[in-house]
């Protein structure tokens, strides 16, 4: 792989269209923004609109409005991943032919009931207790006819050891660059998500699947995204790795938060640009805001 120095610098933004972005999400898009610009790259824009059912029309119109209003440009077309179902059946598919998942029939409500509380995965979720794995193919086929709904989850050992494999033993790893683009090597542990949804039960895809198959599509180099999802990193370079996908370096930056701590979420309703915007403040002073303390 080129070295940090040696690579044409592509990154990208992608939120997801549920919400109203806030100054969390403006960090984001302007750290990818300022990257590729700097150093004489390419800068894209993805709606990640798998979640069809959460996806509203008027909140992507409010995405290009925000950023344009930011002074963000982008290239065109944008990629919105409801378009590319197609390529993420095929991704799953060829993890299916490697032996690599395996369906689950049971609902939220049986899997929190058999999870032990005190095995979690880093976001805090209890861990596939494996209701699903080990049935018996007559069973699955038959739930199978029945058209009832299920999951595909990756047999996290076995891909772990397929993975090892292609790396001729070597352990997985990946880039992560500092502000300054100083790389150190990280090194991933997919083990500790157990075995993880890689296509939804609503939905053809999952975050950790397109995301990957996106990027890889997209040529992205540089892959800039906040410090939360510095764990999922884990899986990502597994299923790089497993369908020979190139690997892009990373860098996550920190985090805003509130006085108390916490992450700024749409989903908790925390102030959001359109708002800030409505209420006077100009763009540069939300840029200035959402870059301090990097």
């Amino acid at each position: 792989m080129p070295s940090p120095e040696q690579q044409t610098v592509i990154t990208r933004f992608a939120p997801s269209p549920n919400g109203e972005l806030h100054l969390g999400h403006a960090r984001s898009a302007l750290v990818a923004h300022g990257w590729a610009r700097s150093n004489g790259g390419r800068f894209l824009l993805r709606i990640e609109d798998i979640d069809i059912a959460r996806t509203r029309e008027h909140f992507i119109a409010g995405i290009f409005e925000d950023l344009h209003w930011l002074g963000l440009t982008w290239e065109e077309p944008v990629l919105r991943q409801s378009l590319n179902f197609p390529a993420y059946r095929a991704a799953a598919d060829r993890l299916s032919a490697m032996g690599l998942l395996y369906p689950c029939f049971a609902s939220r409500t049986k899997i929190l009931a058999a999870s032990d509380p005190g095995k979690t995965d880093p976001d805090s979720v209890p861990l596939y207790p494996g209701l699903s794995k080990h049935r018996q193919p007559a069973a699955i086929e038959e739930d199978m006819k029945a058209g009832l709904p299920h999951a595909l989850r990756i047999d996290m050992q076995r891909a772990i050891e397929c993975a090892r494999t292609k790396l001729r033993g070597a352990p997985l790893t990946f880039l992560e660059l500092d502000a300054d683009g100083h790389a150190t090597t990280v090194e991933a542990h997919p083990e500790r998500w157990g075995d993880a949804v890689i296509i939804r039960k609503d939905t053809p895809a999952s975050y950790h699947l397109a995301v990957v198959v996106d990027d890889a599509r997209q040529g992205i180099s540089h892959v800039t995204r906040g410090r939360d999802l510095f764990a999922s990193t884990d899986i990502h370079r597994l299923l790089q790795i497993l369908l020979d996908l190139p690997e892009p370096l990373y860098h996550h930056h920190a985090l805003i938060t509130d006085a108390n701590g916490r992450k700024l979420s749409k989903s908790a309703g925390d102030t959001s640009l359109r708002a800030l915007r409505a209420g006077g403040m100009t763009a540069a002073e939300v840029k200035r805001l959402a870059l301090a303390g990097l």
